[in-house]
């Protein structure tokens, strides 16, 4: 099928026995869940969302990658998204939006950054060890050129605005948080990042804040679970078990902006391009235990109530896990797929609950590159977080979610400017009038 994985990379699975901690916080958010819920109740969307599945997963296995939404910049930040385009987009909870940054404007940035790295290679490490393609760079003039581009700033808004919030406490306006680079060579195996979530892990269950996004799910109305509900995501601490994987922000996409060319098997992203239903089965999974007869596994009603700690995939510092054999329902063979090709400047965007992994392998010809761009409103938690981003910038640290980064000093790189030219719309964004 177009768009799928050839041979499933050696990502761990994550069976139950390799999901026991022996930590309480898990065996008191499941007790908190079923208390304040009800067994039947939980046991009723297990059973609905296990039956959608059945038609979700025929439909993604038959389209392959045609299925992901591929749109054009100079449209969207004309127009918005249309109504039939805003329908599919809610539904996939990713897309492609071509030429954000001018083809060729991308292409040079990419010269600029690789002059930057080889001027400085001694200064910056890279992630993991073994495949150092992750570079932890943050304040790089190409970053920064591209996550401040007037394009890349309307368009947030409009993605923004895909959300809504009936408290009135946050706006769609764009806020910028940091993130990394990749510059990854061809034949560079990479398994770092199999199929996962981001935006916490145990917190969605353990955070009493968090686990209300989830409500509908957990009171057996999966239908009318409201993902883009920017009201009861705003509070939610993604972070409440610290880890490195963790962003403090809420970023109402995750994206990134390609540098290069990105195509199946060289390097690009892979996605479950469905969200309401495939995050209502994630969050439903640890309250369930399969069938003793492996037949059975894909029997829902042969499934039964789990009310030990076991939470399969789920380790608290890191980002939500997901494999064939700890939630096979998803077939992530079948429908974990690659994002169609994409060129320099072209930008792909998925909702924080959608499930993804990077490409295993990278067979192309040239270095898959990509600056991670995502979009986040402005709320108090992002308001917060980006002030003192602003300020570990400001002293030359890397942002507060990624530690001490590469150690260094990024002011004292060599063609290092900074902030220096930026517009009033990107220094508001970056956090100047907070």
């Amino acid at each position: 099928m177009p768009g799928t994985v050839r041979t499933w990379p050696a990502w761990p699975e994550f069976g139950a026995a390799a999901s026991k901690e022996a930590d309480v916080d898990f065996v008191h958010a499941k007790k908190a869940i079923i208390e304040e819920y009800g067994a039947d109740n939980l046991t009723r969307s297990w059973l609905a969302v296990c039956q959608k599945l059945k038609e979700v997963t025929e439909d993604i296995a038959s389209q392959g990658s045609s299925i992901i939404p591929e749109l054009n910049a100079d449209d969207v930040l004309a127009n918005g998204f249309g109504e039939a385009e805003r329908e599919r987009v809610r539904e996939t909870g990713c897309f492609i939006i071509r030429g954000v940054v001018p083809h060729e404007e991308a292409k040079g940035l990419y010269r600029d950054l690789t002059q930057f790295v080889a001027d400085n290679r001694s200064e910056i490490r890279g992630w993991p060890a073994e495949t150092p393609s992750i570079l932890k760079l943050y304040n790089s003039p190409t970053q920064n050129t591209i996550r401040t581009h007037p394009n890349q700033l309307k368009l947030q808004k409009i993605l923004n605005e895909l959300w809504h919030d009936e408290t009135g406490e946050t706006c769609a306006d764009p806020l910028i948080y940091l993130d990394a680079v990749r510059d990854r060579p061809p034949q560079q195996p990479f398994l770092g990042l199999g199929p996962h979530i981001d935006a916490g892990s145990l917190c969605r269950w353990a955070d009493p804040k968090y686990r209300r996004v989830y409500s509908q799910i957990f009171s057996g109305r999966p239908d009318a679970f409201d993902a883009w509900d920017l009201g009861l995501r705003k509070d939610a601490d993604q972070d409440s078990f610290h880890g490195s994987a963790h962003s403090t922000v809420l970023r109402s996409f995750q994206g990134w902006t390609a540098l290069s060319r990105a195509a199946a098997n060289e390097g690009t992203i892979l996605l479950v391009p469905n969200l309401c239903t495939t995050v209502a089965y994630m969050v439903l999974r640890p309250f369930f235990q399969p069938p003793q007869d492996g037949a059975d596994i894909m029997d829902a009603s042969k499934w039964t109530l789990d009310e030990s700690g076991v939470f399969p995939g789920t380790i608290k510092t890191d980002s939500q896990r997901l494999s064939r054999s700890s939630h096979p329902h998803l077939r992530l063979e079948e429908c974990l797929i690659h994002v169609p090709p994409m060129e320099a400047g072209d930008t792909i965007w998925w909702h924080t609950d959608v499930c993804h992994a990077v490409d295993p392998g990278h067979e192309g010809k040239e270095n898959a590159a990509v600056v991670y761009v995502p979009a986040c409103p402005t709320t108090n938690i992002n308001k917060r977080y980006v002030k003192k981003q602003l300020e570990c910038t400001l002293a030359g640290r890397a942002p507060p979610d990624f530690g001490e980064g590469s150690g260094t000093d990024e002011s004292k790189y060599k063609g290092y400017k900074g902030h220096e030219g930026m517009s009033e719309d990107a220094r508001r964004a970056l956090g100047y009038y907070l």
